[in-house]
Parts: C-alpha cells; structure tokens; sequence
C-alpha cells in the first residue's frame, strides 16, 4: 500500500527513509524511498568523463560538485513537496562505477587523477596477472591498475597507503572508514568465495611477485575492509554531514550500508541476485550478470568473475561501448531538425529514431557500425573509433541504419555471452533489462532478445535505476527481518507486487542479429585499421 501524503511527511522528519546516492558515467543520481521502497525524492547532476594525459578521469571537484548537487536537488524537492527539512535519513549508500584507481596518501592526498573503468591503458598488467594467478584479472581492475603503474615505475607508488574505488572514496570521505561492499571489492581483486575476503593466496602471489621494488606496503595494508550486503560500515561524521549537505541541516550518526558497484545496484534493481537469474544494464557502457549455479571450467579473458553484494559469484560480460555512439548520431539528428526548423524534444527524438529500426531488414540491411569511443578488451581494440562503413550494394535507410546501430550496441556483449551460454551451458532462468534505452517502449527490448536469443523482461521499476537499487541495499540493512537473506527480502518485500513486460526473441530478428554479427567479426580489421591510421585529433 502506498502511504499517503501526510504519512510520507510523518515519516520523512522521523527518519524513516533510506537514500541512495549514484555515481553513474553520465549523472550522479540521488533517490530517497520509503520504507515500503517507493520513491520519495530525487536529484542529479550531469556530468562527463575527460581524456587528460592519455586518461579517462573526473577531477576531484566534479566529485564533490555533483555529490552535493544531487543531494541538495533530493533536499529541495522534499521541501517543495513535503514542507518537510531534511535533517535525517534512516540509513545511506553510496555507488559508482565500478573499478578503476584512486590511489592516496597518508595524509588524503589523491596521488593521481581518478582513473576510471574506462581506460584500457592497463593490457600488459591484466595479461601479467592472469597468467600469475590463473583467473581473470581484467584491464579495468584496480588491482591492474596498481601494478601496471608499479611496470611503469611510476612515482607515486611508494607513497600510496589507500587504494579504493570510487564509491570507496565517498564512503571513507563521508564516515572515515576504509570499507567496501563484496560486489565492488570483486571489481578491486580477486574474491575468495568460501570466506568473503580478498583471495589469500593471490594476495600473497602479488606481493612476492613486487617484492624487488621494496615497497613499504603490502597490498593487504592498502586495501579497504570488506563487508556484505546488510552489514554496517559505518556512521555519517560530522565532517561527512558538511559535505553532503553544506547548508548543514542534515545530522551526523546516520548508518551507512557498504559502498558498491554499479554492477552490484542493478542486480538489485532487478531482482536478479539469486542463482541463475542475469540482467543486462545499459548505459555508456554495457554489462551482462548472470549469476552462476558453479564456477567456470577455465578462465576466460572475457569473463570477469565478480558477486552480488551477497557474495555470490557471478559471471560479468563488460563491454566498454555502448550508447555513446548512439547518442552521437542523436545529436547530429537533432542539429538537422533545428536547422530545416523543428524543435523536437529529446523523448520524441529517441522514439522517432528506434522505432524506425523496427522497420528495418532483419540483418540491418548489410551495414556495419562499430560505436567504440574507447578500446573494447574483448574484442582487442586498444583505443576508440567510432566507424560506419556499407558496402555500395547495402540497402542505406534510416530504418536500417538505425538497426544497425542498436545491434552493435550489444556486439562485444554478445562474444562475451556466447562463451556463458555455449561453452559452459550456464543455465539463465531470467534476463531482466535496464537502463535508458528502454525508455522507448519494445525498440530495445526487442533488439537485447534478439542479441541474447532469451527472453528479456523489463520491470515497471526499470527506470529506478542503480541509485533506487542503493537505496534498497541501505534499506535493507536497518529494515531486514534477522537472517532475513537479500534475495528473500527483494523478492518478498520489494518486488512482491511488481510487474514485468516480458519479450521473447523474435525468429527472425534472431537470424539477422547472427547475420550482422558475422559481418561484426569480419569487420573488426576495419576497426583495427582505422585505429591505426586515425590518429587522435589529427596526430600521434
């Protein structure tokens, strides 16, 4: 049942809420929900990625800007909506992208620009370590990160005291605590499942394998403490309440749920954390979980082995590339419209364009796009080039065109994916889809079941997205029954009255899917060729 606008204010100024705050590739996401989960409050802050001395960052001052933009836009709205001041919240959590460097010092001090997931700077450390532990360390890895910079003699090293994610960072800025949830931890190094730790052994490998430097650490020392899902991490400071909320009406002594990835937050948005169910989040970039019934035969540089917030291991299919491009293209559109005299609105740009691709050929009409703002590890692109190439005989509409770019949004995924379903018959139950390209209703579910060849559901709380899956796992961490388990909890609390739209894979769209992906493959020397003779802004 939902409450009623007086409880709401009743139960807002008692504290009664839970908050979730985002740290997405685009917009940093604050949502506020009850506690029977709906959503209260909201507030966000764009933002982009910059490419400085040959890394993807966000400055330090972004950080903060937009964690408390998006904070004060939730406060403002609670206040217009509510007449209520937001002094206190029941409990919070942070996530952010997940991996990448931020590597301090003893005294705070970040000892270079945050180096985001998106870098592929890292090839010769992930290689490396693979090869030493024997499970797939990829190239986005934080623990790949420290050690390449350890290949490339780099200066800071032997000041570091604190490496971290960046949700990690919010986490220890807001309450002082060096502590991380399991789901974004398996994104910092590799996790042993039967203890919920830091894999001992590997730890262990790793610092007899940089022993000659003589570092005055050992990895164990740098690393943040790891928790599971419902367990505390610490309390808001006074400090932390300052910078979250400058005009200093929030209270310090609020609980803080673990910090966590946004792979960990969309498996909650989509009840997808039991065994044998996945789901597919899109945004920049595209990433596949499914999680698993056993572990995997052998290890695949495709695959990244992470868990659920719970701990659970879990098969993670990241592709790099995703709606960039896309919304590329939706720019150079929209720039047309203005100059022949039509001001369309966003909402109707992106309908009007996708549904387009449901008149398409099933196969796109033979041509081929690749949307790589970035290198794409599982294909082995190093650096980014977006690329559109037919051939004189392609069939050029704009339906076409359209499809084209929607099914190599899904590309790389799908090389990923088809090592789960055929190499290791991973069973999936369910695949459950989110992220802004399913705003425009069927057009990209029915493009991800043709992709995946399973059925695909998109939930009416789709749209929440990871900031509201947050605010569940900091909900659950005051609102839990005992040994109430996070699967049982979002399956019978949260989502109990929920619906979803499922969609199968259409026949046909299946048998063009395969057919452009043929041509995906045959391609990729195009791709690799335009990387080698495009340089970046004219030059080396």
């Amino acid at each position: 049942m939902i409450m009623n606008h007086v409880e709401l204010k009743e139960a807002i100024a008692k504290g009664e809420t839970s908050l979730g705050i985002e740290f997405g590739s685009t917009r940093i996401k604050a949502v506020l929900i009850d506690h029977r989960f709906e959503t209260i409050a909201s507030g966000s802050y764009e933002w982009e990625n910059q490419l400085k001395n040959g890394y993807w960052t966000y400055s330090q001052e972004d950080i903060i800007t937009g964690l408390q933009t998006a904070y004060r836009e939730m406060k403002q709205e609670v206040e217009r909506n509510y007449e209520v001041t937001l002094k206190t919240v029941g409990s919070i959590g942070f996530s952010a992208m997940m991996h990448g460097y931020m590597a301090f010092d003893s005294t705070g001090e970040l000892l270079v620009p945050f180096r985001t997931w998106r870098n592929a700077t890292t090839g010769e450390a992930a290689r490396e370590l693979t090869d030493k532990f024997q499970f797939n360390i990829p190239e986005r890895w934080s623990i790949a990160h420290l050690y390449q910079a350890i290949l490339n003699k780099e200066e800071h090293v032997p000041r570091i005291d604190f490496v971290t994610t960046l949700a990690g960072y919010i986490h220890w800025l807001l309450t002082g605590n060096k502590a991380i949830g399991i789901g974004d931890a398996s994104g910092i190094f590799p996790i042993d499942e039967s203890t919920h730790n830091y894999h001992p052994l590997m730890v262990k490998q790793f610092d007899e394998l940089i022993s000659a430097g003589g570092y005055p650490w050992k990895l164990e020392d740098l690393l943040p403490k790891v928790h599971l899902s419902g367990e505390q991490a610490g309390e808001l400071t006074e400090a932390g309440a300052r910078i979250l909320d400058p005009s200093q009406d929030l209270q310090p002594g609020i609980s803080l749920c673990p910090p966590e990835g946004d792979a960990g937050t969309g498996m909650v948005a989509t009840n997808s954390v039991r065994k044998r169910t996945g789901n597919i989040s899109v945004g920049t970039s595209v990433f596949a979980m499914i999680v698993l019934e056993k572990e995997l035969s052998k290890v695949y540089p495709e695959i990244d082995m992470v868990t659920t917030p719970d701990g659970s291991p879990v098969g993670m299919v990241h592709a790099n590339n995703c709606s960039s491009d896309i919304n590329a293209w939706m720019g150079l559109f929209r720039e047309f419209s203005v100059a022949m005299g039509y001001e369309a609105d966003n909402g109707k740009l992106f309908s009007v364009m996708f549904n387009k691709a449901l008149e398409a050929d099933p196969d796109g009409g033979g041509l081929l796009s690749y949307g790589y703002y970035s290198g794409e590890n599982i294909t082995g692109i190093e650096k980014g080039r977006p690329l559109f190439v037919r051939s004189p005989e392609s069939n050029f509409t704009l339906a076409n065109f359209m499809r084209t770019h929607l099914f190599t949004a899904f590309g790389a995924l799908k090389l990923g994916m088809d090592i789960l379903t055929e190499n290791e018959h991973v069973a999936i139950d369910s695949i459950l889809a989110h992220g802004g390209l399913f705003k425009t209703p069927v057009v990209g579910q029915k493009m991800v079941a043709a992709a995946m060849n399973v059925p695909i559901s998109v939930m009416s709380t789709a749209g929440e997205g990871g900031a509201w899956g947050m605010a569940l796992l900091a909900s659950y961490l005051i609102n839990k029954d005992q040994q109430e388990s996070l699967d049982d909890f979002l399956e019978q609390k949260v989502f109990k009255d929920v619906e979803g739209q499922e969609m199968a894979p259409d026949a046909s769209d299946v048998k063009g899917f395969e057919a452009f992906m043929e041509r995906y493959r045959n391609g990729l020397a195009i791709e690799q060729a335009a990387v080698d003779h495009l340089l970046e802004n004219g030059r080396d």
